[in-house]
Parts: structure tokens; C-alpha cells; sequence
């Protein structure tokens, strides 16, 4: 091996071992904040991190401290996380000690990192998706500027590195299944020291993460001794190499002692029983030994020692005195600016034909794929057999091609996370949830990792992704088709949500959606599509032209009325078939002059403005939604009027909801029971007016 590689392997591993040393020394000053160390793993983490090329991208985990030094980063650039201050590269003081993001032009890139226990897989495999795209597509990644140096303009490769324990998380599966199927070029490197925290691998697993990756055909695994950095670089070296040529992937299993606590606050030895047959495999006098073996002097390798402990301890020093986080830099990168603020475009061009709501979803989508090869759709059944089970996706796969519209495994926790590694190489993903009562095994990765990517990398890394959920009750679809749940996802902050009522604003809104630099959830209500349930054709529209655009946050005043002393007067809010509900009870009810209403077209932003200026008007409102109205985003929103509205109001702010039942049953009497409708809306603005 040559000798330089030795060299820099050596410094990067004294480098971490000191650090390590550092924090235990300085106890008292480090474990404020929560941390865990590499110590142990150095060898295998820097004979991957010194390989790897400015266009590649890394999705380091918690304990990879020595990889973000072998990638270029310094001591203290990891200190100033470490002690959560101000200029700490990676969050701005926001997230943990070795949580990076990174977008150095020299240095791999690293998308956002959440706590790294395998979620981390299925971004890191929605990057090396993403770079598939890009090369069948011959398109450029935005975020990468290839090296003029002659070597270096390779074809990238994605590293996902995760702990053994957390390949037995379900997402690792989805991962492995993707990366298996396309032959992606993805390497997951498994640190396997036997430990979860306190649990070790015989509790836990049924097989090593060797052992599992062998269950999928087309992922190669390989398995090696992590502490020893020769076998380990060698080993990373014929992989990689194999990767940029073969763009397929690889799982290396690299067995590696846990020399130092699982976090500082757990600490070895309240329950470790191994340590003594641990540190028998520490990889430092390993690493050090190969030094003198290929002709380094004792005074040399002692030089590179102290050289790295003298560096560690000065950007200690620096890094205590740096600047901590001021109490407005919490309230910076939710998310990033969009360039849609206003309304453009043609909403009924004329002579335009009407056309249903799906249909101009549709349409819209069509339309973006045509302008953008970096637009692409995938979910479950869009692909050109079927083109979505409600025919959303209907002709795109046969005239973009299936490799921009496909089909998906049963996995939505894939296709909703692989979008942030989608959205970091410059691609422009719309996925769909066929049902919004199958988002629930999204979530994990709607919250953890999409919405909160622009936040914890300090605006690093928005995800740019469209999610499409198909919503609501609608002929008998029983409780498994049928749910209402923007409760639940108007409490993820960092996402955008629109919840349309008919098909123009759903066209205008994608399009908004769509060059939103931001994660957007268009809940498209069933009943609505085709405008077969009874009073809802007012969900066709004219379809808008091409250029229209519908900013987020803007509400619309469907039905307006004046100020009125001599009569009672009411505001009505309400979004998707509410909307419906009301305009049709308002107008059996002759109240058209006493009702107004107010659609809202999105859920967050929400258009406060137009909703308290109204009912500020009226001095009454109702909020009409299909959910059940216990706990839900509705009665929040009633108790927001209430607080801004309290001295304009003649009666209590209320809701109207589905019954507060589990689920919503088959039978269509009981359906027609559970949910609100027009008579029930009818009978509550009643109620209302007479208070």
C-alpha cells in the first residue's frame, strides 16, 4: 500500500482517537449535549471517507465522526456541532454531534441526517435512484461541479453507512428491496460492533447484516474485519471501483469493536461485558503497526500522533469561545422562498372545454413532464399497465417512458422518503399514496426526514417533492379507502398541504407546487374526481391554461356577502367536499345573501387574513369538515377564531365533522350515518343562526 494512503488513514484515525480522548477528559464541558464517538470504527470510516469524490454523496450515521474527517472537515467544524453553536456547518446548533449536512463544492455531498438509526437508507437510496435518472436521462446534477483534475470525473457513487442494530428496522428492507431491483449504485457499509445499546446482537438478530443482504438477489455483500484499515481500504477500494463501472450495488458487513460509549449518556460500563475482548481488536495499534511494517520510524508515526492531538486540543479551545445560536436564528429556514406569491396565468381560457377534476390533475402533470425531463412520477400502479387506480396517471407512462413514470413495490415509506434524495441531486419527484388510509407507514419519513430537511441543514437541503394523496369517503369504500387524515399531517411542520375543491384550483396549485422549492402534501378528494357524488359538479371546471399558477396561501371567497345589521349573517370554512356542502346548504336554505364562505384551498399556509376579516363581518362562524371533529384540524382552527375573533362574535365559533367513530364502515347506510352532507350542514347553520 502506498504510503501516503497509510499516512493520511493514520493522522485521520489519531485524529478521531484524540477527539474521543478529548470528551472524556472534558466531561464536564461536552455533555450538555448529547454525542457518540467513532472510537473503534475509525478504520473502515476513513478507509472510506479518503476514497470518496467531491460528486459522490455520503449519509454518514451518529457515530461517523471519523469519515467526516477523512471527507476534508476539521476538528472543529465537528466541535462547534458538538457544543451546538452558531457557525456549526452542518445545523446552525440545531441537531446533534455528527448529524451532518454538507454542499461543499470540494467535499461529498450529505443530505440531511436524522438521527441515522436506518432511515437514512431509504434517502440514500432515493439519491442513487436519482442518479440513475440522471445518466439514463443524460442530465446534469445541479448540485455537483465535476473536477477538472484528469481522474476525477468518474461516475458518482451513494454511501449509506448504518449501525448493525438498525438493519432490523422495516425501512432497511424497502431500501435493500429498490437498490436490489434497479441495480442502483449504492454502497451500505455496516458497522457491526454487536451492540444495539444494551441489547446485543444474540437478543436481536436472527442473522448478520451479510447473512440478510443475501435474501436480495443483485445485492452483493461482502464481509470484513472494519478494524483492521489495510484489509478495509482495499477491500472499499475494489468496491467502488467496481461500482463506477458497473453501477450496481454493494453491502460491505465490516466487524469493528465499540471502544467507547454508545452516547455519552450511556455509558460501557453500566452493562458491557466485553470490553477486554473489545479492545483486543482496537484498530489503532493495527493501523500503527502497518506504519512501522512499511517503513515509517517510530519517530515519524509518534510525529503524526502528536501533531493530531496538538490539533484536536487547540480547536477545542477555539470552539469554546465560538459564538452560540441567538434566540431569533430558531425562527430561520422552515423553509425556503418560493418564487409563486401570486396568482398568473389564464384560469378559463376561452372557448376552453370543461373537464373533471382528475382529469385536470392530469393535465397538469402532463404538462410539467413535457417542460421538465427532471420531473418524474412513481408510486403504486401509475405505471402504463394501469395509469393509477383512478386513472390520474393515465397515458403518461406511454408517452414519457417508463423509466419517468413506474411502479413501485408496496412500500410507502420508500416512495415517500426516496424523495429527498431525489429532490438533492436535482430531480423534481410527484409520488403518490394510492390511499391517504395507506400513508401511515409514510409518516416515519414525512416527518423525520422530508419535513424537517431545510430546517436542521439551515437551508441547505430543501426537498423539493410533490405527494399526492388521494382522500375521503366515497361509495362505500369502507374503512380501509376511506379515511380523512389532515389532522394528523398538518401537524408536521415543514410541509406545505393543499386540500382543493375543485379542479382548477388543483391544476393551479400543482403547477405552484411544483416550482416550490418546498415538500408539498395535494390531498385530491375521491368523491370529487368525476363529480359522481351528488351536488358536486361544481368540482368541473374550465380547464385553466398551461401557465396558470395558484400561489399557497391564498383562500378563496366563494360565495360573498355584505355587512349586515338587520339580519343574521354567518362565515362558513371549509376545504375539499366541504365546500360542496356548504355552497349546496346555502343555497336550499335561500341564504346565499347571509352565508359566506370561504374555501381554502390550503391547509398550510393557511390565509388567516381572509378567514378573520370575514368573520369579523359576520359575527358567526361554522367550520365544516369530513373528519371527525374531536382533536382535529378543524377545531383547532375553530379555537384560533375564537381567539382572534372573541369581541366580534354573537355566538360560540363551531364545527361540523364526521361522527368521532373508529372507522369509517362498508355499509352505505352506516357511511351515509358517519359522515357530514348537505342536510347535516344544513341543520347545524340553523342551529347556528338561531343561537
Amino acid at each position: 500500500m502506498k504510503k501516503n494512503i497509510l499516512k493520511k488513514g493514520f493522522s485521520k484515525l489519531c485524529t478521531a482517537k484524540a477527539m474521543t480522548e478529548l470528551y472524556e477528559e472534558s466531561f464536564k464541558q461536552v455533555s450538555k449535549y448529547v454525542h457518540a464517538t467513532s472510537r473503534g470504527h475509525e478504520a473502515i470510516q476513513v478507509a472510506l471517507g479518503i476514497q470518496l469524490l467531491p460528486q459522490d454523496y455520503a449519509f454518514p450515521y451518529y457515530r461517523d465522526e471519523a469519515m467526516l474527517l477523512a471527507f476534508g472537515l476539521e476538528p472543529y467544524d465537528l466541535m462547534l456541532q458538538l457544543l451546538a453553536k452558531r457557525d456549526d456547518p452542518f445545523s446552525g446548533g440545531r441537531t446533534y454531534y455528527s448529524h451532518p449536512s454538507l454542499k461543499d463544492d470540494d467535499k461529498p455531498k450529505i443530505p440531511h441526517q436524522s438521527s441515522a438509526t436506518g432511515m437514512q437508507a431509504i434517502p440514500a437510496t432515493g439519491v442513487a435512484m436519482g442518479m440513475q435518472y440522471l445518466e439514463k436521462q443524460n442530465l446534469d446534477n445541479p448540485n455537483v461541479t465535476l473536477s477538472e483534475v484528469e481522474g476525477f470525473q468518474l461516475y458518482p457513487i451513494t454511501v449509506c453507512s448504518l449501525g448493525d442494530a438498525s438493519v432490523t428496522e422495516g425501512e432497511i428492507a424497502e431500501a435493500f428491496q429498490m437498490a436490489a431491483l434497479k441495480q442502483m449504485p449504492i454502497l451500505y457499509l455496516v458497522q457491526d460492533n454487536g451492540w444495539d445499546i444494551s441489547a446485543n446482537e444474540a437478543e436481536t438478530r436472527a442473522q448478520n447484516a451479510a447473512e440478510y443482504a443475501a435474501g436480495f438477489h443483485g445485492l452483493e455483500a461482502i464481509s470484513i474485519d472494519g478494524a483492521n484499515f489495510m484489509e478495509s481500504y482495499e477491500t472499499i477500494e475494489k468496491v467502488i471501483a467496481t461500482m463506477r463501472k458497473e453501477r450496481r450495488p454493494f453491502l460491505v458487513h465490516a466487524q469493528v469493536p465499540l471502544l467507547n460509549h454508545h452516547t455519552s449518556g450511556v455509558r460501557m460500563e453500566w452493562y458491557r461485558d466485553d470490553l477486554d475482548e473489545a479492545r483486543s481488536r482496537d484498530p489503532y495499534p493495527v493501523l500503527r503497526q502497518q506504519l512501522l511494517d512499511h517503513g515509517f520510524s517510530e519517530e515519524e508515526v509518534n510525529s503524526i500522533e502528536h501533531e493530531a492531538k496538538l490539533k484536536v486540543a487547540s480547536d477545542f479551545e477555539k470552539a469554546l469561545q465560538a459564538e452560540d445560536p441567538k434566540p431569533q436564528d430558531l425562527f430561520t429556514h422552515d423553509f425556503a422562498p418560493t418564487p409563486i406569491t401570486e396568482e398568473k396565468g389564464v384560469r378559463e381560457p376561452e372557448g376552453a372545454d370543461k373537464v373533471v377534476m382528475v382529469d385536470c390533475a392530469l393535465f397538469a402533470v402532463e404538462e410539467l413532464m413535457r417542460k421538465h425531463k427532471e420531473c418524474l412520477l412513481y408510486g403504486q400502479d401509475v405505471g402504463g399497465r394501469l395509469g393509477g387506480v383512478f386513472r390520474e396517471a393515465a397515458t403518461l407512462a406511454q408517452k414519457f417512458g417508463d423509466d419517468r413514470v413506474f411502479n413501485t413495490p408496496i412500500q410507502e415509506a420508500f416512495i415517500v422518503g426516496s424523495t429527498v434524495g431525489m429532490s438533492a441531486v436535482g430531480l423534481k419527484p410527484i409520488v403518490e399514496v394510492q390511499f391517504a388510509d395507506y400513508i401511515w407507514p409514510g409518516l416515519n419519513q414525512l416527518f423525520t426526514e422530508v419535513s424537517r430537511s431545510c430546517y436542521l441543514t439551515n437551508g441547505k437541503w430543501p426537498v423539493s417533492m410533490i405527494l399526492r394523496v388521494p382522500i375521503g369517503a366515497y361509495g362505500s369504500g369502507g374503512p380501509y379507502h376511506s379515511s380523512s387524515v389532515e389532522s394528523v399531517v398538518t401537524n408536521i411542520r415543514g410541509i406545505k398541504i393543499a386540500y382543493p375543491s375543485n379542479g382548477a384550483d388543483l391544476k393551479g396549485l400543482m403547477k405552484a407546487a411544483y416550482y416550490d422549492p418546498n415538500p408539498v402534501v395535494i390531498f385530491e378528494h375521491k368523491g370529487l374526481y368525476w363529480s359522481k357524488v351528488k351536488g358536486t359538479d361544481g368540482a368541473t371546471s374550465v380547464e385553466p391554461s398551461e401557465d396558470y399558477i395558484l400561489p399557497f396561501g391564498k383562500a378563496w371567497l366563494l360565495q360573498e356577502i355584505w355587512k349586515q345589521d338587520d339580519v343574521e349573517t354567518l362565515t362558513i370554512v371549509t376545504y375539499g367536499m366541504g365546500v360542496h356542502w356548504a355552497y349546496n346548504a346555502s343555497g336550499e336554505l335561500g341564504m346565499r345573501d347571509q352565508i359566506e364562505i370561504i374555501d381554502l384551498r390550503t391547509l398550510f399556509p393557511l390565509d388567516e387574513d381572509t378567514i378573520m376579516t370575514s368573520v369579523k363581518k359576520t359575527g358567526k362562524c361554522l367550520v365544516v369538515t369530513e373528519e371527525p371533529s374531536n382533536n382535529s384540524f378543524a377545531r383547532a382552527l375553530a379555537g384560533k377564531i375564537q381567539e382572534e375573533c372573541f369581541k366580534y362574535l354573537d355566538a360560540p365559533v363551531m364545527t361540523i365533522g364526521s361522527e368521532n367513530m373508529p372507522a369509517i364502515p362498508l355499509n352505505s347506510t352506516l357511511e351515509e350515518t358517519m359522515i357530514p352532507s348537505t342536510e347535516k350542514v344544513k341543520a347545524k347553520i340553523e342551529d347556528l343562526l338561531n343561537y
